[in-house]
């Protein structure tokens, strides 16, 4: 999708620490599972000791899958082909195997724990990961079975993290993800982030209002 001006505007507009944006709203859009998010943007004007409006825009967002919003004054706002958020989406899944127990299953939780935190940072939770037919240390003790489903880059960090605390453990992969649909279109998802507000979608797209 050609953007044409608008993207570099918008973001040169928020682009030094006087800037800041407003996200004034955010409805749903004229096709399914279209997005239409309102964002001023405004230049603190520190005689007035207030902001000063500059352009107000609608950003676009199409084949939204997943969004979080809180509207107000915001200072940072982009856009992200690659993020640990969109690992579940554009990553393929993988079913973690294990073998073994621990010497100390509470280091082990622990480390799981942080090595989840630092593949997908605070945006899943890593309790619907994992295997929850039972507690995690009942499963840890248990000798073998299935740790949990994840994208592939947490599921490999964490046979690193089994393997260090002397268990065995294997990845099968789900089927394959397939990086274009049935008509050649991509699947892949992209992120825009407005300081802790985010959208997941195919797409997006920015316009100016006001102006032609």
């Amino acid at each position: 999708m050609d953007f044409g001006d608008k993207r570099e505007k918008l973001l040169g507009e928020l682009g030094d620490k006087q800037d800041y944006g407003i996200f004034l709203a955010a409805q749903m859009g004229g096709v399914p599972q279209e997005l239409q998010l309102m964002i001023q943007t405004a230049r603190l004007d520190e005689q007035a000791n207030g902001l000063r409006p500059r352009s107000q825009y609608v950003l676009r967002a199409l084949g939204v899958v997943e969004h979080r919003f809180s509207l107000g004054i915001f200072g940072s706002l982009f856009f992200a082909d690659e993020h640990p958020v969109l690992l579940h989406y554009n990553a393929p899944r993988a079913v973690i195997q294990f073998e073994g127990q621990p010497d100390d299953v509470n280091e082990l939780v622990l480390d799981i724990t942080q090595a989840y935190l630092s593949t997908f940072g605070p945006w899943r939770e890593l309790a619907k990961d994992l295997n929850r037919s039972q507690p995690l240390v009942d499963l840890l003790q248990s000798g073998s079975g299935v740790l949990g489903t994840m994208p592939l880059p947490g599921a490999e960090r964490m046979t690193r993290v089994l393997a260090h605390h002397g268990l065995s453990a294997r990845l099968d992969e789900n089927a394959p993800y397939e990086l274009d649909d049935e008509h050649g279109r991509s699947r892949k998802m992209k992120l825009l982030g407005i300081d802790d507000s985010y959208c997941i979608a195919l797409d997006f797209s920015v316009d100016e209002l006001g102006k032609v």
